[in-house]
């Protein structure tokens, strides 16, 4: 038995009807019209707030600043509000969602398990641990180049990560049960420091819970260059196993016995995207069920092929994240709601109803 030729994948169909052969140029339409409707989506967000911008105006100041465009001249407070204040909070909210829905939707092929999500392995709690830590100290600086915060958060996710990986491991073999109950004592650990750390520095709670809770109302053109990198350097190296993916979804045993060296695949992928979650974490706090909900609603749309879901995820989960930003900064005028309650308020009913159905059809895989 072989794979699938590397730019065919087959899905069995229904009784009766013949294997849906998927090639690139079928998903290209998919590909073009997520993109488009997220760049609507941001512009339109961009332009939203206590002073509209019309979206042909928005487009044409953030046309004005590439390199060798002009568009005409520009009201300077339009200007300052679209490319200093708003397009780089839609930007990095853009990356971010896009960022932990790739990241969910690749936990999830890897665990086969659709209740997986990118801060399973205890990415939250070390990125809480590294936060808590600066904001409670002397070095503490809200926001800026010169801000230790985000790389504490990033170091401190990156820890837990690896620790739950030593955990685990056993031998050349790290079983991917081991690996859950790891990061989920690793992430018991980590809360239990960080409300320590909130008791114990009781004035600094509410910027501790303001971090956890997550937010870009700091968000600055300088934090989009920290994640940037991380973000895809985890889409190029996952992006080409979406079709093993495919293959890992049958079992790991069955995998193995198509050539795919399941332990090697494992490492590759949760570790990229375990980096790149660490990065949006550090440069937005920790905004959950973005990559539990999105990569889940792109299976039931577009079916389970990987090459579709990668993607489309991240395509739609930066529209999400826009959309719940958006929310968060317009819904009240006197201040701002934690996007983090935005998301939960959306992923924790969709979160109930997974947990229903996979009970409902004989539980989850893990």
């Amino acid at each position: 038995m072989q794979l699938a030729p590397a730019r065919t994948v087959r899905i069995a169909a229904a009784p009766g009807r013949a294997p849906l052969v998927l090639t690139w140029r079928r998903m290209l339409p998919s590909y073009a019209l997520a993109a488009g409707l997220t760049c609507l989506v941001a512009l339109v967000a961009i332009g939203w707030g206590t002073v509209r911008i019309s979206p042909l105006t928005t487009l044409a100041i953030l046309l004005d600043h590439l390199p060798l465009v002009s568009t005409g001249e520009h009201a300077p407070t339009y200007d300052a509000i679209v490319w200093q204040v708003r397009a780089p909070r839609v930007i990095l909210a853009g990356m971010v969602g896009a960022t932990l829905a790739f990241s969910g939707a690749a936990y999830q092929g890897v665990f086969r398990n659709p209740l997986a999500e990118p801060y399973l392995l205890g990415v939250a709690a070390g990125a809480s641990v590294g936060a808590t830590l600066i904001i409670v100290s002397p070095l503490f600086i809200t926001a800026g180049l010169l801000s230790p915060l985000p790389p504490a958060a990033f170091a401190g996710a990156l820890i837990a990560v690896g620790l739950a990986y030593m955990l685990a491991r056993t031998g050349p073999v790290v079983p991917a049960t081991s690996l859950i109950l790891a990061g989920v004592a690793v992430s018991s650990v980590g809360t239990s420091v960080v409300t320590y750390l909130m008791l114990e520095y009781n004035t600094r709670t509410l910027a501790i819970l303001n971090w956890i809770l997550g937010g870009f109302n700091t968000a600055s053109w300088t934090d989009a260059g920290i994640a940037l990198p991380y973000m895809l350097v985890a889409i190029v190296v996952i992006l080409p196993y979406a079709r093993i993916l495919n293959v890992m979804q049958l079992d790991e045993d069955q995998a193995r016995q198509l050539g795919v060296d399941t332990e090697r695949t494992k490492l590759i992928i949760l570790g990229a995207a375990s980096l790149a979650t660490a990065a949006a974490v550090a440069v937005s706090g920790l905004i959950g069920f973005v990559g539990l909900v999105v990569p889940h609603g792109v299976r039931m749309m577009y079916g389970p092929d990987y090459r579709r879901v990668l993607p489309l995820s991240a395509f739609f989960g930066a529209s999400f994240l826009i959309i719940a930003d958006l929310i968060a900064r317009t819904i009240d005028p006197t201040f701002e709601v934690p996007i983090g309650v935005i998301t939960a308020l959306v992923g924790a009913p969709f979160f109930l109803f997974l947990l229903r159905r996979q009970q409902r059809y004989g539980g989850a895989r893990i």
